[in-house]
């Protein structure tokens, strides 16, 4: 387990804030807000690991913190430590302005003790409103009930808060000074894949890198790749890979030298999107030292149609090796990559991988089939879960093979893994209900391979998309739902009306009643693009408390409004909360502008 991207993890300050009065008071509150700290610090670190599977480190103030003086100190402790988070936690009274956190550029929190022998909420208050006067969004976090003064547990309530604001300020960090990769640009007009460097710097902090098509045909053709590993990849991928069947018709059929010619293709496709992104130090040793160093990619896309399409093997195959949480080098943590360089799809997906350390799910919002219609195309009723409706997800390229459902959890459930849980039999599962079709002629003139799977189970996974809009910006679209095993007599008359050679998740969004979760159509006709990035589990709450940090409002949503967890701030702009999401974000403005 290693970070393979350049820079240091960041890290979670805990801040320690007390009553500066010594000669009595002070002196009767170091240890309580100190074994406040180490409580908190203890929470985090046995509960939170990266993507990468490193724990998460935190770093406690040297001192608590009763005045300015204290405050700069451990402002400089932070700094040299390496942390990009902060947390601060008291039981008592402080000097409000004088001990808080004022760096604008650090996602910040408050935990205030929720005990009556010292005033932790007055405090709590009194310092979320200095917060909010500075212009500096702060999550406020306060127990629901009254705790003794010596109780050094922490509440399930705060516990949750805690967490869900680390979780999603780490994942802010762990962007920031990142790349995004974009192989190509514009892929057959979709809006998405004109990546806009404007988005990514000022509400991500991110680079956005620019890759030609045609480096990837310089690099296979000059061979800018390891070859020992291509010689180990190319004899993986023919023992694990099954070839499907071919669908087109006879005389578009590839003969069996073409067909060889584009595995060999698409696997050294595999290894160069791998190296633009993160690089490889192998190259050097061949004499390939700019080659060798990537572009410190956290998420990437390819353009692939058409103009790379028309005349080679599509990116479906890489894509998915991309985005699985196993290759021919073993199991490892799954990279995020988007088909059709659809650079909107790849944030969300970020989104998801960072909150929930898994693979993620790219594919078309393609149909909404009702009940109705599905008894009248194959003479069947939907039953269970999705009895009111489904919503097909499939798409030709970058959907990982951990979507299969062939993860297993102790009593044989399908789940989707971190990849440190992930073992050999999961593997084998997924590889083993995979076929690997030849890639549709009409749509791919140069050929190339595309997974045919069905997920199987009935998995917890959240939908989520963000979209630009003109005069607006960026807005965060989620529906939490779960997907959907349907019996294989209705799955494969579904799936062959649109493509069989594709791998298809059916999902079924939990519904509320009303707007746009009124019912399964309500949800697919608010849908605000052709696309849609799906993560394993309700992550919902965790996606709108990182959508705040960022200043991205939600539009759509079917989280649970006491889940909702956004800056304290954003109270003061009116209690409808998606006019006062929209308000906030536009006052506060992007994160990095």
């Amino acid at each position: 387990m290693a970070n393979r991207l350049i820079g240091r993890l960041p890290k979670v300050g805990i801040r320690p804030v007390i009553d500066g009065r010594e000669r009595g008071i002070r002196e009767s509150l170091e240890v309580q807000t100190m074994n406040m700290a180490k409580a908190a610090a203890s929470l985090i670190e046995e509960n939170l690991r990266f993507p990468g599977g490193e724990k998460v480190e935190c770093v406690i103030s040297d001192t608590t913190i009763g005045g300015v003086a204290e405050a700069a100190m451990c402002a400089d402790q932070f700094e040299r430590e390496g942390v990009a988070v902060s947390l601060t936690v008291t039981p008592c009274w402080c000097y409000g302005t004088e001990v808080m956190d004022s760096n604008p550029s650090i996602p910040k929190a408050v935990w205030g003790f929720n005990g009556t022998e010292r005033p932790g909420a007055v405090y709590l208050a009194a310092a979320l409103a200095g917060y909010a006067q500075k212009g500096l969004p702060a999550f406020g976090i306060y127990g629901r009930n009254v705790q003794d003064a010596g109780d050094e547990t922490i509440p399930e309530d705060v516990q949750e808060k805690i967490i869900r604001f680390v979780k999603a300020a780490l994942a802010a960090a762990q962007m920031k000074g990142k790349s995004y990769l974009s192989i190509g640009y514009t892929s057959m007009g979709i809006a998405g894949s004109m990546v806009n460097p404007d988005f990514f710097q000022d509400y991500l902090g991110m680079r956005t890198e620019f890759v030609d098509m045609v480096e990837v045909k310089r690099r296979i053709d000059q061979e800018i790749y390891d070859k020992e590993e291509y010689e180990k990849a190319l004899a993986w991928t023919r023992e694990n890979c099954v070839e499907g069947e071919d669908h087109n018709a006879p005389e578009m059929q590839s003969d069996r030298a073409r067909k060889d010619w584009e595995w060999e293709t698409v696997v050294k496709m595999t290894l160069i999107f791998r190296d633009l992104m993160i690089g490889n130090p192998k190259l050097k040793e061949a004499g390939f030292g700019e080659e060798a160093l990537g572009r410190n990619a956290i998420a990437g896309g390819f353009q692939g149609q058409r103009q790379w399409t028309d005349y080679y093997p599509n990116g479906d195959f890489s894509e998915v090796f991309m985005n699985t949480s196993f290759d021919w080098n073993g199991i490892r943590e799954a990279f995020v990559f988007a088909t059709e360089n659809d650079s909107l799809n790849a944030v969300p997906m970020l989104f998801g991988h960072l909150l929930s350390n898994t693979a993620q799910i790219f594919s078309d919002v393609r149909t909404f089939w009702s009940a109705e219609a599905v008894k009248r195309v194959t003479g069947k009723e939907l039953t269970g879960i999705a009895k009111d409706g489904i919503i097909h997800l499939i798409n030709s390229g970058a959907t990982t093979l951990d979507a299969t459902g062939q993860h297993l959890d102790k009593d044989g459930n399908s789940v989707m893994k971190p990849f440190w849980e992930i073992d050999d039999e999961d593997v084998k599962r997924c590889l083993d209900n995979t076929r690997f079709c030849p890639g549709s002629k009409g749509y791919f003139r140069g050929g190339g391979y595309s997974s045919q799977f069905k997920t199987a189970g009935q998995m917890p996974v959240t939908m989520s998309r963000l979209n630009l809009v003109k005069g607006q910006g960026p807005v965060l679209q989620i529906a939490e739902g779960y997907t959907a095993d349907i019996e294989d007599a209705v799955h494969k008359v579904l799936d062959k009306r649109t493509d069989p050679t594709w791998p298809t998740t059916w999902f079924v969004p939990r519904l509320t009643g009303k707007g746009a979760f009124k019912d399964v159509y309500s949800v697919m006709a608010n849908w605000g693009a052709n696309h849609g990035a799906i993560s394993y589990g309700h992550i919902g709450a965790d996606l709108i408390t990182l959508a705040s940090i960022l200043r991205i409002p939600v539009c759509m949503h079917n989280v649970d409004e006491d889940k909702i967890f956004r800056p304290s701030v954003w109270n003061a702009f009116g209690e409808d909360k998606e006019g006062a999401d929209y308000r906030a974000c536009q006052n506060f403005g992007p994160m990095y502008k």
